[in-house]
């Protein structure tokens, strides 16, 4: 097994490699002066299963062409299995067509890593399981609620909390965690007007009193959990935190999260944090290569990644 780790979210590799016990695959990934990609694999990986850990975050484009280049470089130096880990999936938003003549992106990002050499793809925390069916090769999509489970539990001891979906989408995901913390759960119903403006509607269950712990996938402009922490404060709620899984934090969020009524936001190192997010007192980074680097061992050994969330 080899684990090449590109550009992205180097902290991650390096402790995925350390959390398995092996060094990273020497590789050089440089740009020429137009800023054209170029990869190449310091070592031979002829007949080995070859793990390339790169996040598709911003910047987005880049990051998924390193990806697709290295992957290429792979494949042509006659690797037996080549796996792409992607602790985000970009374009994942993107998975259907939400008007007349507009892109399934996800489906085409989908397909440019199979063509590009992959045999496998790994993931955590998809947008939405659909999109697994977009690809005609084997995914493995993890979950972070083990990991956000285990920090619950840690901080909050016996207290139960409210587990709270910010949107009616996201209600399968919080009733994991609920049951998996044997919680309640609160859904918000919003109406959104446009992409990265959301209104606060009404709150369906009983949060008066309790400490709220929202649940989500991706944080982008946080304004749908800043005004979902708002209406809760509003319905009775003593506190409210969030967990989510991959912290994009584009333009002022970081910002937003501050000045608002949220305790704290948790967030995975999925996505590298910036330096923003390293100076708030409100955000806080758990670590997620424990969790890819098992998966990666049993994909490795050919032993089952599912048991690792029963």
């Amino acid at each position: 097994m080899k684990v090449l780790a590109c550009n992205s979210n180097r902290p991650l590799a390096e402790a995925i490699a350390a959390y398995l016990n092996i060094e990273l695959t020497s590789a050089s990934i440089r740009r020429f002066s137009d800023m054209e990609i170029f990869v190449e694999i310091h070592e031979n990986v002829r007949g080995e299963d070859v793990f390339v850990i790169q996040a598709t975050s911003y910047p987005t484009n880049d990051n998924l062409m390193e990806l697709l280049i290295a992957l290429d470089a792979l494949r042509r130096g006659s690797a037996r299995r080549i796996t792409a880990v992607i602790p985000y999936f970009g374009y994942a938003r993107q998975d259907r067509k939400t008007g007349p003549r507009t892109p399934i992106s996800a489906k085409l990002v989908a397909n440019l890593i199979t063509e590009a050499g992959a045999s496998r793809v790994v993931t955590l925390d998809l947008h939405s399981g659909q999109i697994q069916g977009f690809f005609d090769i084997p995914l493995d999509n993890l979950y972070a609620a083990p990991v956000f489970t285990k920090d619950i539990k840690a901080r909050l001891g016996k207290e139960r909390p409210m587990i709270v979906s910010p949107d009616v989408g996201g209600v399968v995901r919080a009733r994991t965690l609920a049951r998996r913390l044997d919680a309640d759960l609160a859904i918000i119903d919003k109406r959104r007007e446009r992409a990265g403006v959301s209104e606060v509607m009404n709150i369906i269950g009983d949060v008066s009193g309790r400490d709220c712990v929202m649940v989500d996938d991706i944080v982008d402009s946080a304004g749908t959990l800043c005004n979902a922490a708002v209406a809760l404060i509003a319905d009775g709620a003593n506190s409210v935190q969030a967990y989510v899984t991959h912290g994009v934090l584009s333009g002022g969020a970081v910002s937003r999260v501050s000045n608002s009524p949220l305790e704290n936001m948790i967030i995975t190192d999925s996505i590298q944090a910036t330096e923003a997010v390293r100076l708030s007192e409100k955000m806080r980074v758990l670590s997620i290569a424990p969790l890819m680097a098992e998966a990666i061992q049993r994909i490795s050994e050919e032993r089952s990644v599912s048991s690792l969330f029963d």
